[in-house]
């Protein structure tokens, strides 16, 4: 498991998200990165781009009042099944 300071990013911490998953954490290894909330818009981002890009968001929590905490697993996700409702 190795944790990650994008703070110093502000909302431009994405592109580096990525690139640490791909580059520095091993299959099956934790990641904790820490960011900033700001409008809270980079926590469904992060979610969503975590599962885009084939990881599994294992918690998300707040870590402060102006800091948001994320634990990403390097496996992929379990498919999202869309419930279908009837009219």
């Amino acid at each position: 498991m190795k944790r990650f300071d994008l703070r110093p990013l502000k909302n431009n911490f994405y592109e580096r998200m990525l690139h640490l998953m791909k580059e520095e954490i091993k299959d099956g290894e934790n990641a904790i990165f820490l960011f900033e909330i700001g409008d809270f818009s980079p926590i469904q981002k992060s979610a969503d781009l975590i599962y885009e890009n084939g990881y599994t968001l294992m918690n998300s929590i707040k870590f402060n009042e102006v800091d948001w905490t994320i634990v990403v697993k390097k496996v992929k996700p379990e498919k999202k099944e869309i419930e279908e409702i009837e009219e």
